[in-house]
């Protein structure tokens, strides 16, 4: 009895706050109201101000003059006026030296020109002793090559890795050790792919 006693306590203590929570809500709607927005006049944008852009030359540096010289000034110099008539033009003269005639003695023979070695001194005798050795690598390993078993992208191969040989051989003789070293390792490694198929 004591607990329905207390329910019915508890609701009447709901329903009564209910109540006022509506009543508040009902009167704050009724104090509440609308306001109107003042419309503004829209804004004047003014005009933007007119572009002036001054045209200045460079200011042109005084002239100095050397202590021998005398001082001169600059001056524009007027657009030359074209004439029509043809200009008489001389052919250059050509001095023919007859091939008997003797040398003067400044033009001696000169010594060729050298060639730019990358290779140090020391090491030139080794790199050609290498370079020769790879050349006749490459040529007895096209020699056992078959030539005429090839087809034809393995002929290409077989000419290109010949052609590098003598290449290199040519190198040697003119001293270009590089040079002659990187067509030696190209022949040998062509030539050592044909004998392998």
């Amino acid at each position: 009895m004591e607990m329905k006693a207390t329910c019915e306590h508890v609701r009447g203590c709901l329903r009564s706050a209910v109540v006022v929570s509506a009543a508040i809500g009902l009167s704050a709607c009724a104090h509440a109201k609308a306001r109107t927005l003042v419309e503004l006049p829209p804004l004047e944008m003014p005009a933007p101000p007119p572009r002036v852009v001054e045209a200045s030359e460079p200011p042109q540096s005084p002239v100095i003059a050397l202590p021998d010289e005398q001082p001169t000034t600059l001056r524009r110099s007027e657009p030359a006026q074209r004439t029509d008539a043809p200009r008489a033009t001389e052919p250059p003269k050509v001095e023919t030296v007859p091939a008997d005639l003797p040398r003067p003695a400044d033009e001696s023979p000169r010594p060729p020109a050298t060639t730019l070695q990358t290779t140090p001194t020391q090491r030139e005798g080794e790199v050609e002793r290498r370079v020769r050795t790879l050349i006749a690598q490459a040529m007895s390993d096209l020699n056992r090559v078959n030539y005429q078993a090839l087809n034809a992208n393995a002929r290409n191969q077989y000419d290109t890795a010949k052609r590098f040989a003598v290449q290199a051989e040519a190198a040697v003789q003119a001293r270009n050790l590089v040079f002659a070293s990187n067509l030696a390792d190209k022949a040998a490694a062509l030539a050592a792919q044909l004998l392998g198929r």
